[in-house]
């Protein structure tokens, strides 16, 4: 790679890193580029009260648990978390177990989706035990690979920019109300990127995607990507609960029995309560991925800084 070519790559990301901080300016642009179509359903920043925790709990003897929030397709933004964890992870105590648990939403949204999945998957983090959990867009990206017909409502959330990472651009679907044979040729466009799709995701991607839990218990911890569903035991909580419950969990004031650990709701900045720690500052829009560090009693929190 040239010197020159590294400098227009250099320049690409800092620039995207500022562009992201609006999202409707960034996603005009990148739609009106791509030919993809505008995106009706988005996430609205969630905007919360100060928290105050007075609850004690506590991370397995000998480990310190690092949790990642929401990627969304910034392996930028997570390289800069990982270095800072990798340092901040030194000054623990000699044979201390280093675990990161990864809260899912690694694609989709950023247009480095199949990077970030490169990064997670290679050995980078070869020091550090892992935990992958499933977010609700990978949750999508499967259904898609069983499913053409779910590409047109993946799109709307950000699939888009994920089938581009891997080469890929989405039919544009918005003539398909016209007329029923402009129906059956953006059916039959959606059918093409899908067997195509199938074929060309790199194995190892897949069984990635296959393999990501849908929670992790450790200590006094429960981490999960979306929340719970209160006063419902975890053995009986439903998976798609545990991907996409939103203000059922996020608005219930009763406590777990584990502190819950999650993302998927993009906030303002950090939520640390008695109940739960919600770690999606909006890494995408914002530039700023989140995560929590879990040692002993103690909870602190890094993360990256806008550019």
């Amino acid at each position: 790679m040239s010197k020159l070519t590294q400098q227009i790559q250099r320049s690409f990301i800092a620039r995207l890193g500022q562009l992201t901080r609006s999202t409707t300016s960034l996603r005009a642009r990148m739609r009106k580029g791509f030919g993809l179509q505008p995106q009706t359903v988005e996430t609205e920043t969630r905007h919360e009260p100060a928290a105050i925790a007075t609850r004690v709990s506590k991370a397995p003897v000998g480990e310190c648990l690092y949790a990642i929030g929401d990627i969304h397709g910034r392996r930028d933004l997570l390289e800069k978390l990982v270095e800072q964890i990798r340092k901040d992870s030194q000054s623990l105590p000699e044979g201390t177990k280093r675990t990161i648990v990864f809260l899912g939403d690694y694609i989709d949204r950023g247009l480095q989706s199949r990077d970030v999945i490169n990064f997670l998957i290679g050995d980078q983090l070869s020091d550090f035990e892992t935990v992958f959990l499933m977010g609700n867009h990978e949750e999508a990206l499967l259904r898609f690979l069983d499913d053409a017909s779910f590409g047109k409502q993946w799109v709307r959330y950000g699939g888009g920019e994920t089938l581009y990472s891997y080469g890929f651009q989405p039919p544009n679907t918005r003539a398909s109300l016209r007329s029923h044979d402009a129906m059956a040729e953006a059916q039959k466009a959606w059918e093409m990127v899908w067997t195509q799709f199938r074929e060309r995701l790199p194995q190892e991607h897949l069984e990635f995607y296959r393999s990501l839990q849908p929670y992790h218990i450790a200590g006094d911890y429960l981490f999960v990507h979306a929340g719970m569903r209160p006063d419902t035991p975890i053995e009986e909580q439903s998976v798609r609960d545990l991907l996409w419950i939103r203000d059922e969990f996020l608005d219930d004031s009763r406590e777990f029995d584990h502190v819950v650990v999650h993302g998927h709701t993009p906030a303002d900045d950090i939520h640390y309560d008695n109940r739960r720690i919600g770690l999606d500052t909006g890494a995408f829009i914002s530039g700023r991925l989140s995560a929590a560090k879990l040692f002993g009693t103690d909870v602190s929190f890094l993360e990256t800084s806008p550019a």
